[in-house]
């Protein structure tokens, strides 16, 4: 059986920024759940930051790739530098990861952490930007194939395919 690992605000812990979650109701991802699949992960909480906390966002070039190879910072409204925890719950979500065989992920968009596919852009506006958060940029690098809470068909597929090759 697929391990699946899953931004733990997604199943309604409330971890997030604001102090709260941001649970999805998906059918699959409840099925996924009764079968044990999923390993829930906070990279914020995880690398030390408490909840609730000031928003955060990604400045400087390549996103969550960017604050990996030191290229970028994630910070808040007020300036502060936050880069050193975001990584570090990135690298633990890497060693869950590594510790379970996982090689599918489904986390929460827009994420300065864990967003697939697009974060922002750090001057606190709401304005999108593509690229990756910290957590899936690694996740990525380390062949972990990640999806969002949007995309949770495309994911189920994968991991059909992944156990049909296994």
């Amino acid at each position: 059986m697929e391990r699946i690992l899953v931004s733990a605000c997604l199943l309604g812990a409330k971890v997030r920024y604001h102090g709260g979650d941001a649970a999805c109701d998906h059918p699959i991802l409840k099925r996924w759940l009764d079968e044990g699949r999923l390993i829930a992960v906070c990279p914020e909480r995880d690398g030390g930051l408490p909840t609730p906390r000031p928003p955060a966002e990604i400045v400087g070039p390549g996103a969550g790739e960017g604050v990996n190879r030191h290229l970028a910072i994630v910070r808040t409204a007020a300036g502060e530098n936050l880069s050193d925890a975001f990584r570090c719950g990135a690298g633990t979500a890497l060693d869950t990861v590594k510790r379970y065989g996982i090689r599918v992920a489904v986390l929460k968009e827009g994420s300065p952490s864990c967003g697939p596919s697009f974060v922002y852009d750090g001057t606190f506006t709401g304005t999108r930007v593509r690229g990756r958060g910290v957590t899936a940029a690694l996740l990525e690098s380390a062949g972990v194939r990640v999806f969002s809470e949007t995309s949770i068909e495309a994911a189920q597929a994968w991991v059909e395919a992944l156990e049909r090759s296994n």
